[in-house]
Parts: C-alpha cells; structure tokens; sequence
C-alpha cells in the first residue's frame, strides 16, 4: 500500500513538472526576445555614438582605433608591443584617431608618453587619446582570492563596457589578453576587432598542473592533498576553457607572440585561418653598439636578470640558485653579484620585492644581489653591457622580450627550459650554441658555474651567434608582421 503511494506522488509530481513545461518555456522565450530587444536597442545607441565619435572637425569620417591595455603604464614587454604596434599603425594609417583604454588614473596622458620614451626608446609622431577607466581594480588578481581566473575575466566584462561607455571605436584591439572583452565591442559595439595575445588565460599546461596534482603559484598546495577539491578544480578549469575558447573565436585577427602560445591558442580557440604569429618587438639594434669583449668596467662578474616583479617569473628560483653558486665558490675566484632588474605594476609587486628582500637576507646574499625597480631604458642598457650572465626562470614563459634583450646585448644567456625560450629563442643558429636552458634549482647553479668556468673566447664565440640569431625579433620584422595580420581590419 504504501509503495503504491510513493508511485502516486512520483507520478503527480511529474504531471506537476509536465504542466509547466510549456508555460516556463514560453516564459523563457518571452524573456529572450526582450533581451534580444534590449541588447539591439543598445547596439543601435553605440553604432550612434560610434558615428559620432568618427567625425572629424571638418566632418569627414575617421577611423577610430582603439587599444585595450588597462596597465599602459607598466614597464613590461606587453607594453612595448603596445608602443611599437601603436607607432606602425600611426606609419601606415597617420589619419585615424588612436585611442588607449588605460586603469593607469595616476598620471596623464603625457606623462604616459614620455614613460614610454624613457623606458622604450619609442616616441609617438600623431597624438593619442587616452580613455581612463576607473574600475581597473576590477581585474586585478588580489580581488579575486579564489576562482581568480573566472573573477578576473568577469571584471573585464564590466572594465570593457566602461570603456565602451566612453568610446565606440571603428576598429578594437585586446593587446593585454582580456578576451571576455572580444563579444562586447564586436557584437554590441558593432566593432572590428582583433587581439594579441601574450599568454592564454588558461592553458592545457595548467590543466596538466592540476589534473597531475602538483603544487604551483596558480595552485595551492591545499588543493593539491585533496584529490576531491582537485577534481573540482579540473572541472571548473575544464568549463572556464570551453568559455574562453568560445570568446576568443569571436576575434577576427588572432596574433600571437610565439609557437608555445600559437599551440595553446589553436587548441582552445581553434581559428587557425585567422591566427598568425608575430613576435613581439625586441630592441635588438639598441644593444648592437654594446662590444661583445669580456666587460672590464666592473670587477668579477654581474649576472642579471630582466622582468617584472609577478610571482610567475619566479624571482625566488634566482637567488636560490644563485646562493647555491656562492656557496660553492672558492675564495680565490673572481667576486659575483646578481642584479634583479624589473618593473612593479602596484602594492603586491612591491609586496613581493619586499619578500625576496627577505629571502636574501635570510640566505644571507643580501650583500651580493641588488634590485633595480623602473629604471630607465639607459641604465638598463648600462647593466646588460656589464653583464657576464643573464638568467631567466619563469616556467612557460610565453614568449620572452628580456631573453632576446640580454642575447642582443652580448649576455650569455640561461633561461628556463620550456615556453618560449625553448622553443623559439635559446635555439641554435647556424648549428652553434647561443645560450643555455635549466629548469631545477641545481640546474641554475651548475649551469651557472659551467658558463663562468668557460674561457673569455668561448663565451665571446656564444656571444656572437646569439646576437646574429635574434635579429628575427627586431622592431622591422614586428612591423611587418604586425602590419600583415591587422589589414584584415581595415579592408
């Protein structure tokens, strides 16, 4: 009996769900052509403003181009595309109107400008417009103690309509990776658009990170000894990459920065007709005038690393190594000093700087390492001239400007072997040597102590084919390449 009475309330219920099926779906139908409604009257509005906006004094239309770069300001590489690609379009299309969306609130448009002379070398020859957005706080990663991919891409949506708000452009490019912004300006903001991406918001390196358990700056260790949260954290990389893929693909020109990003990108956005590799522009001819003897002007031997203060790069793995190599340094050899050269884009970057201040002290090197924070293009210059070594060891780098720049100028380069400098840079040319690659912390310290233990001429012979062999990532071929890609978005 009482069977027979569950059977009868399973059955009421689903002629209860049943009934509302139709309703709920008209009701959902309703609601959907109301919101198709909304967002049309508000790509009508936009197309407007648009119109509007592209009007010149003497009412003949221009060319709005606009950039996405909410940290314009920062002294990194992705900065430098940014100028360098800002300066070839300006060469080859002087008419347009060129806009940067930027977070940097704490300084005007001109003090921008002459940062990026000061840093890059690279001054401007048509004026640009600097759209100033006030919630860039909402990407950055602080905010976002947990799910900080999905959080941060969501607060791109709200940093991208903010800046839509403000300009409708002709033509849109993402030159910092935020590709949530893509459906907004080319569906509601009626734009062209097109991307440069220097490293995929998620890889199939970070799902290997996770899936394999292995603890890392983007997972925690916590997350590591639970294989259920592990399994959680798969699932919600798994989904977070199927939106991302499915946002990326609505860019009309894809370019990246290198093969490693090029694999990743094909695999998630899978636009392989619309994506093309296009180094970033290193400023190779800058450091051509360095000599590539053995430097006399300091004593010993200066080893330097180039990159910005962002866990990623991994800074701690430097000096680590690098007292390992004091330790094992006998008294009589010539005096080492590492210098860690690099930009800090807010608190946390100088938080972090603070703390591998810390980490020397406490290995007891704070004597021989030194940090140089937003120098100057020029005493960066001065540095690498003096440098014996340049190290790098950010895991996966996605490309590598401050690799090519310690080649081009005459440092024997040690990089980490993977990304980008595996794969496209710390390569042979001509079948000789022109750098060296590691990955562990013993690594760094035997490598270290092998290329100091080379003669004057065989670092000068490794020297010479590095700097012949990245003359491919000059500022003239980026142009090119550059210019290539993006016709696409002017036809």
């Amino acid at each position: 009996m009482e069977a027979a009475k569950g059977s009868w309330c399973v059955c009421e219920l689903l002629r209860f769900f049943y009934s509302l099926f139709f309703p709920g779906l008209i009701v959902c139908g309703i609601l959907c052509v109301y919101l198709a409604i909304a967002l049309w009257g508000i790509r009508l509005l936009l197309r407007k403003k648009k119109r509007s906006m592209s009007a010149s004094k003497n009412g003949k239309s221009q060319t709005v181009i606009a950039f996405f770069h909410p940290y314009c300001n920062a002294g990194g590489g992705g900065e430098r595309v940014l100028w360098c690609a800002l300066r070839t379009l300006q060469n080859k299309y002087p008419e347009a109107v060129y806009v940067i969306y930027t977070g940097d609130i704490n300084v005007n448009g001109p003090q921008i400008l002459e940062g990026a002379f000061r840093r890059f070398n690279i001054r401007l020859i048509h004026p640009v417009q600097f759209v100033f957005l006030r919630k860039r706080y909402l990407v950055e990663d602080s905010y976002y103690p947990r799910f900080t991919l999905l959080g941060q891409s969501l607060g791109s949506i709200f940093l991208g309509w903010e800046a839509l708000m403000q300009c409708v452009p002709d033509v849109y490019i993402d030159s910092m990776g935020y590709a949530f912004t893509l459906p907004l300006f080319k569906y509601l903001g009626g734009c062209r658009v097109g991307s440069y991406v220097h490293y995929p918001t998620i890889s199939t390196d970070m799902l290997s990170v996770v899936k394999n358990q292995t603890a890392a700056f983007n997972n925690a260790s916590f997350i590591t000894r639970n294989p259920f949260l592990s399994k959680v954290k798969l699932i919600y990389y798994y989904l977070f990459a199927s939106i991302y893929g499915l946002v990326g693909s609505c860019s009309d020109v894809v370019m990246v920065n290198s093969s490693w990003t090029l694999n990743h990108i094909l695999s998630l956005w899978k636009v392989g007709n619309r994506t093309n590799i296009v180094y970033p522009p290193c400023d190779v001819q800058t450091f051509l005038d360095i000599p590539l003897h053995e430097k006399k002007t300091v004593p010993g031997h200066l080893l330097v690393s180039v990159g910005q203060f962002r866990p990623e790069k991994n800074h701690p793995l430097q000096i680590r190594a690098f007292a390992k190599l004091l330790s094992r340094k006998v008294p009589e050899s010539p005096s080492l000093k590492l210098v860690l050269i690099g930009g800090c884009r807010n608190k946390d970057d100088d938080l972090r700087v603070n703390q591998l201040r810390k980490l020397c002290e406490d290995l007891k090197v704070q004597d021989d390492v030194e940090f140089k924070i937003n120098i100057p293009f020029d005493e960066l210059k001065k540095y690498l001239s003096e440098a014996t070594i340049g190290l790098h060891t950010m895991w996966n780098e996605h490309f590598g400007i401050g690799v090519v720049e310690c080649m081009a100028a005459g440092t024997v380069i040690l990089a980490h072997n993977s990304g980008g400098p595996k794969l496209d840079i710390v390569v042979p040319h001509e079948g000789e040597v022109t750098g060296f690659l590691a990955e562990s912390e013993e690594d760094y310290a035997e490598a270290m102590a092998q290329i100091l233990s080379l003669s004057a001429e065989e670092r000068l012979r490794i020297r010479r084919h590095a700097r012949a062999s990245v003359s491919r990532f000059s500022d003239q071929e980026f142009e090119v390449a550059f210019l290539l890609s993006v016709e696409k978005l002017f036809e």
